[in-house]
């Protein structure tokens, strides 16, 4: 015993170092070339690249990447190209394979920026005392991909769609440009200060911008440079640039807008993201280099005309040198695709304007601060929408020098203001309406006679110095026919208030006012009042005839009018096309409202005492009214300025052709009011 006791700790170290040695034994031999393959993956994908390189990496291998090299190398490509998701499947040991070493081929996927990547490669396990271990190579990373090779995301910018009107005529999309730009290392050293300066006075920038654009970091003396663009048939324009040494002229696409500024406002224009739209915008795959829609129908329908962004994981391989057939040595690039998400081109989009409609009325109003609506009253469809004056979105794309930008937002007359967006006061233009509430509601009897009131009237003494004053005398009855006829404001302001303040508040509401109209475009609200009701009996007058603080859009005013032709259901504009016209507000007005508004409105134009007589046609039946709002601090205020409305469409419901123009011009005191509009508006129909 005591013997045992003496040899006991040598005993016990035996059979630990055997129950090590066995265990040894078992953890090689379940250490198959395969497990280590799949601990390799199972590594990859948690991104522990050091313990790839610490366990499972071969001395050799170890000796072909330091460690710091490798980590780096995984880091920077898996990162690059996100690379996620890695798998390997039918893994098959190749006839090549020794008690020493292994050949496993296998397939291997993973997920990345773009797209699925899925390949056959293979690895060599090489087998030590104490398990198998990894004879890494690059080709790991990437089958095929060796060692001298780069690996690069390419991104690719998805085509934007285009805009077409309801002929197919380009409202929007691609079109050609020169670009103009200079060659650095070909300008002349001697001339180059004035030559700039001359470069500069052509294209109406400065010489600091040209300077900026030649000092940046990319720039070389061989490398073209981008200037700026000019149109593509100024042949003048690009004789002067060539005759300057160092610049080139070339063919270039661009997004353009045919219409120019005949249609701009209605178009809008697309600029470089900002910083903080890409901001709100990065989870929907925008990226610096992005460009959106600013306004207009670029911006409205944005999300349908970008298209999808798409990209591909390359692999640079080297040049290839080849003589071409003068014998000339040329390299070209070797690239190997790995994997591609290609760009899906933008959605091209046909919207119901008439870009021949668009340019008549934008010429008729070119010299004005105006808007115009032209629609189908029939089925919605928006044929023309102008705004006046206007600028060319052109220029939004090929750059604006800083004076002429300066110049455009500094203008009084407001080009860059979208009229055809905003609420104005609708003067005597609104006075149908106000007839179509009151019949609708049962307090207005179109028959009745309100009784001569002069030039001027009011209620009684507690209205003080107001007084609603009206301008054309007549003789007859003062009935809803020769209140239209002659427009007669003291007639609608009394109609007003006999229908009370909540009713006519009720059927003006009923009619669209204070609600937004579900439209592409972002269209102000028309109002009742600033605050949403009528303040006193005064207020309640003068909104009869469209004053007070009555505002009225332009698109939701063709609306109303579209009731006076379908039977007193109010049209829901559109931009696109349906089959099934819809209503914004069907049976705003009575049948008979609409029936009688209508024939008195045709009376308005065919009656030779109408306020738009100017207006009748030989052959086509037109129903329309004028309106001249009067804006000013007072009633006794004369320095205040005037807008002039002449809203008309054609009175026949069953004629084939079917329009209905709104149009507002302002500033018209002192160039006759709304009859300033009148003969415009004929030319149109």
């Amino acid at each position: 015993m005591h013997r045992m006791k003496k040899y006991l700790p040598f005993m016990i170290g035996g059979v630990v170092l055997l129950v090590v040695l066995i265990g040894l034994v078992v953890w090689s031999n379940r250490q198959t070339p395969e497990r280590v393959l799949n601990r390799y993956v199972q590594y990859v994908n948690e991104g522990r690249y050091e313990a790839v390189y610490d366990k499972l990496l071969s001395d050799k291998a170890k000796g072909y990447a330091d460690r710091q090299t490798f980590i780096d190398q995984y880091k920077n490509i898996y990162g690059g190209i996100e690379a996620r998701n890695i798998k390997i499947s039918n893994i098959v040991k190749s006839d090549e394979s020794t008690d020493n070493y292994t050949y496993l081929k296998y397939d291997y996927e993973m997920d990345t920026v773009a797209g699925h990547y899925k390949g056959g490669t293979s690895a060599r396990i090489t087998k030590k005392t104490n398990g198998w271990t990894i004879e890494w190579n690059e080709g790991m990373i990437l089958p095929s991909f060796s060692k001298w090779q780069t690996v690069s995301v390419v991104p690719t910018t998805a085509e934007r769609g285009s805009i077409y009107d309801r002929n197919g005529n380009l409202l929007a999309g691609k079109g050609q440009v020169l670009e103009v730009g200079i060659v650095p290392g070909k300008l002349n050293a001697e001339t180059k200060d004035a030559d700039f300066q001359s470069m500069a006075a052509l294209l109406d920038i400065k010489t600091e911008d040209i300077q900026s654009k030649l000092s940046q970091g990319w720039v070389t003396d061989d490398v073209r440079v981008p200037i700026a663009t000019i149109d593509l048939s100024d042949t003048a324009l690009e004789a002067q640039l060539l005759g300057i040494a160092g610049i080139y002229t070339d063919t270039t696409e661009v997004r353009t807008y045919p219409y120019g500024e005949k249609a701009s406002q209605l178009t809008g224009y697309v600029q470089s993201i900002s910083p903080e739209v890409l901001e709100d915008r990065k989870e929907k795959g925008y990226t610096e280099s992005s460009v959106i829609g600013k306004t207009g129908l670029e911006a409205a329908y944005e999300s349908r005309l970008r298209g999808k962004d798409g990209c591909k994981i390359v692999v640079d391989q080297g040049v290839d040198n080849y003589q071409d057939e003068a014998g000339n040595w040329i390299q070209r690039p070797r690239i190997w695709t790995v994997v591609e998400d290609p760009a899906e081109k933008g959605e091209d989009i046909t919207v119901t304007i008439d870009a021949s409609l668009q340019t008549k009325i934008y010429d008729q109003f070119a010299s004005d601060r105006s808007s115009s609506v032209a629609i189908n009253p029939k089925t919605g469809e928006v044929l023309a929408l102008v705004s006046t004056p206007s600028f060319d979105a052109n220029t939004f794309i090929s750059g604006f020098s800083e004076e002429a930008w300066n110049a455009l937002s500094s203008d009084p007359s407001m080009p860059l203001q979208n009229r055809f967006e905003s609420a104005y006061t609708p003067g005597s233009s609104f006075k149908p309406l106000t007839a179509g509430v009151g019949m609708t509601s049962g307090k207005l009897d179109p028959n009745a006679d309100f009784g001569p009131s002069g030039s001027s009237w009011q209620k009684d003494p507690s209205w003080g110095d107001l007084l609603i004053t009206t301008l054309q005398g007549y003789d007859g009855p003062a009935n809803l026919e020769n209140a239209l006829v002659y427009s007669d404001n003291i007639y609608f302001a009394k109609a007003a208030l006999q229908m009370g303040g909540a009713a006519f508040k009720n059927g003006l509401e009923k009619s669209g006012f204070g609600q937004e109209l579900d439209f592409p475009l972002p269209l102000a609200k028309s109002q009742i009042s600033n605050s949403g009701n009528f303040a006193d009996e005064g207020q309640l007058a003068q909104s009869g005839y469209g004053q007070g603080e009555i505002l009225v859009n332009p698109v939701h005013m063709a609306s109303v009018y579209s009731a006076f032709v379908n039977d007193g259901s109010m049209i829901k504009p559109v931009l696109e096309y349906s089959e099934t016209p819809q209503f914004w507000y069907p049976d705003a007005f009575s049948k008979e409202a609409a029936d009688t508004i209508r024939n008195d409105l045709i009376q308005v134009i065919e009656n030779p005492a109408g306020t738009a007589h100017e207006a009748h046609l030989d052959g086509v039946t037109l129903a329309g009214k004028t309106g001249t709002a009067e804006i000013k601090a007072s009633q006794e205020d004369t320095s205040g300025t005037e807008l002039g409305w002449f809203n008309a469409f054609i009175a026949d419901s069953d004629s084939p052709e079917q329009l209905l123009v709104v149009s507002m011009v302002e500033d018209v005191k002192d160039r006759g009011g709304s009859h300033y509009l009148v003969p415009k508006v004929r030319s149109i129909f």
